[in-house]
């Protein structure tokens, strides 16, 4: 099993109910008036927001719960990690404050809480606690949308016949008939369907992201390393011996403990033997 999210723009007034829901569960502070504004409203007390594009067009945001996450695996103490439900969470008890996880992720989403005296990262974890003990059936945001603009499913392929099967049913109307998220570095837990390219949405980053997991390129350049750090070393040490022993050579030449070379030799006095 393997919780998802489908979010269809196509059918979001951008009534941000989903955001006040998760205000709400999260128990997140009032939005904080911050020197500077993060375009995209996610930051420290928002882990959902609704961009809005020209032509009453509107996209929410949240984590995108990669399926091999790069955060979690740039993470050295492990407060991010993927369930086996899907979901990636977050513990702040553990966290060292380093923010590897904000360079690591292809969609920007992890945000730091500059406000706070004691900050930690904060980020959608899909309600996942509150559903593992009993107290909802599915993360609020997807329960308060009264649209079905967003929709929670408890399979990932069950969000991705839905996706194809809305796709089917209304021909022309999403943009390239594209399902983001079901290839992106190797796929997400949230999909989107839309009837404009989110490419534009999300940034020009996300159109060259490519579908390779983080993870499996990060993998591929660190297994180079050993060697690179042996080779590196050898040069090194043979630059360094190398150098020692100019060194030691002219430092003995000086005090004239090294003979002088033939061409150095002074001409033999007159009368001498040559």
């Amino acid at each position: 099993m393997s919780f998802a999210i489908l979010t269809d723009t196509t059918r979001c007034t951008g009534c941000e109910r989903c955001v006040d829901a998760c205000v709400e569960i999260n128990h997140l502070s009032s939005d904080m008036r911050y020197r500077w504004r993060e375009p995209d409203g996610l930051n420290g007390a928002r882990y959902t927001s609704v961009v809005h594009e020209p032509g009453d067009h509107y996209v929410r945001l949240q984590c995108r719960h990669c399926l091999e996450p790069a955060c979690a695996a740039v993470c050295p103490v492990g407060a991010l990690h993927k369930t086996a439900d899907g979901p990636v969470v977050y513990d702040r008890e553990i966290c060292m404050g380093c923010r590897y996880c904000m360079m690591a992720c292809p969609y920007e989403i992890p945000r730091y809480m500059w406000e706070k005296n004691f900050p930690y990262i904060s980020k959608c974890t899909m309600c996942y606690e509150a559903m593992r003990r009993g107290d909802i059936d599915q993360p609020a945001c997807t329960k308060a949308c009264p649209e079905e603009a967003t929709v929670f499913f408890t399979s990932r392929e069950e969000a991705l016949d839905e996706a194809r099967r809305r796709i089917a049913d209304n021909p022309g109307v999403y943009f390239s008939n594209r399902i983001w998220g079901e290839h992106q570095v190797g796929g997400t837990s949230v999909l989107y369907l839309s009837e404009v390219n989110l490419d534009d949405v999300f940034g020009p980053r996300y159109g060259s992201l490519g579908d390779e997991p983080y993870p499996h390129a990060t993998e591929r350049i660190l297994s180079t390393v050993p060697a690179t750090f042996v080779s590196a070393c050898a040069v090194m040490a043979g630059t360094y011996l190398f150098l020692r022993r100019r060194d030691r050579v002219m430092e003995e030449e000086g005090r004239g403990k090294v003979p002088p070379s033939s061409s150095q030799r002074s001409e033999p006095e007159d009368g001498g033997e040559a």
